[in-house]
């Protein structure tokens, strides 16, 4: 049977393990976490221009806009909101660049006609930045990234490409 002198100098002694057991334990997983949405939100990211493109070569537009436009509406709806809260200024759309280029000489096309079938196209979201939720091990800067897809357009209906 313990004495009760030894008993009083163990008090607390439960709290000080627990403490020392859990703190680091909770930033484990916190960073497993913090690296895990890292990687879904440029997963998603990479989904969302890859839908853009897939939208772009089929020389689609939504009602009362042009393709660049409906292209951007399109990332900017598959990024479920992310494009908005990755970009420093919150306005994704503004992040979203769609650029043609001739599938020979791999010169940029502008202009009128630059989206026309045979064309390549590269839809692409930069200047993203995700801040860590837990800074621990690493400096507090934002991971900086950006996506890109590309494609081939499709030929045009008969009417031609659509209005940029």
């Amino acid at each position: 049977m313990p004495q009760p002198c030894c008993k009083r100098g163990r008090r607390g002694g439960v709290l000080v393990e627990s403490a020392l057991a859990v703190i680091p334990m909770l930033a484990v997983l916190f960073g497993i976490l913090d690296f895990a949405f890292a990687i879904f939100v440029k997963n998603t990211m990479s989904f969302a221009v890859r839908q853009g493109v897939r939208y772009a070569v089929t020389s689609r537009t939504m009602a009362g806009m042009g393709q660049d436009n409906s292209i951007k509406t399109v990332v900017n709806t598959y990024s479920l909101g992310l494009g908005n809260a990755l970009s420093p200024d919150h306005n994704g759309m503004n992040r979203i660049t769609i650029r043609y280029y001739d599938p020979i000489t791999l010169a940029e096309v502008t202009g009128t006609g630059s989206n026309a079938g045979g064309n390549i196209v590269v839809v692409a979201a930069s200047g993203l930045s995700w801040a860590w939720l837990i800074p621990l091990l690493r400096d507090a800067t934002p991971l900086q990234f950006a996506v890109a897809s590309a494609d081939i357009m499709e030929g045009s209906p008969v009417t031609g490409p659509p209005s940029r």
